[in-house]
């Protein structure tokens, strides 16, 4: 199967080198991306938006051969469904990585912007739950590895229009279960409607903060292949 791994904003295709080698092991043919303008000053990526984002991974889609399963992390999530959006013939599976499926016409979240970009914010800006399981020694690690985003992407309202409710979704899912999943999004109705007109999605705890890839890297590989194994 070919996995394609979009990650989530400010990261780059590396924050999935603890997780790509066993998916490959595994007989896959593992895809992480780099996303369009990350890293570029405004004068360079002033005009990139989500759609590009989609864009991107719609081309990976379009180079394959043969059925994909789309895996993003937080904001890759809107990435993947977008996508997802664009080709539901051609995406056997989403999984949402502490994420979840955006309702149409919604952004990722909003953040600061500094000299026409959006920058790291830096791991003590995050709430205590999504970072307690990241260690001194891996946030010095992986802060470097970060980069700016275009100012655009984290707000830019999703278009969906296609017919990716049939997609089969998995969210792997940092410290919630089904439950708490479905009660989170009934605080906002345009999410929880989305999440129920998937077609078949299923909701797995990981036990985790928000980046199971940097904090439970072997746990994050399994459940990944779980989900491709339903595809197999």
């Amino acid at each position: 199967m070919d996995i394609i791994l979009v990650p989530g904003l400010w990261l780059d295709a590396s924050s999935w080198d603890d997780v790509s080698p066993a998916l490959t092991s595994a007989g896959h043919r593992v895809h992480a991306l780099n996303m369009p303008g990350l890293g570029e000053p405004a004068g360079e990526s002033g005009d990139i938006g989500i759609a590009d984002w989609v864009d991107a991974v719609v081309e990976r889609i379009d180079e394959l051969t043969g059925p994909v399963v789309l895996v993003g992390h937080s904001g890759g999530g809107n990435v993947v469904w977008g996508a997802a959006d664009a080709r539901p013939d051609r995406v056997a599976r989403v999984v949402f990585v502490d994420s979840a499926p955006p309702a149409p016409g919604f952004g990722i979240s909003e953040f600061e912007v500094l000299d026409g970009v959006v920058p790291f914010p830096g791991w003590d800006f995050f709430p205590d739950e999504d970072v307690a399981d990241l260690t001194p020694e891996v946030r010095a690690r992986t802060a470097p590895t970060t980069s700016s985003v275009p100012a655009r992407v984290p707000t830019d309202p999703i278009a969906l229009s296609g017919e990716r409710h049939r997609v089969p979704v998995t969210m792997l899912m940092g410290g919630m279960d089904q439950r708490a999943v479905e009660s989170l999004l009934e605080e906002w109705p345009p999410f929880a409607d989305e999440f129920r007109a998937i077609d078949d999605v299923t909701v797995v705890r990981i036990g985790s903060g928000h980046w199971p890839q940097f904090s439970v890297p072997d746990r994050l590989t399994q459940l990944i292949l779980d989900a491709v194994a339903e595809q197999s």
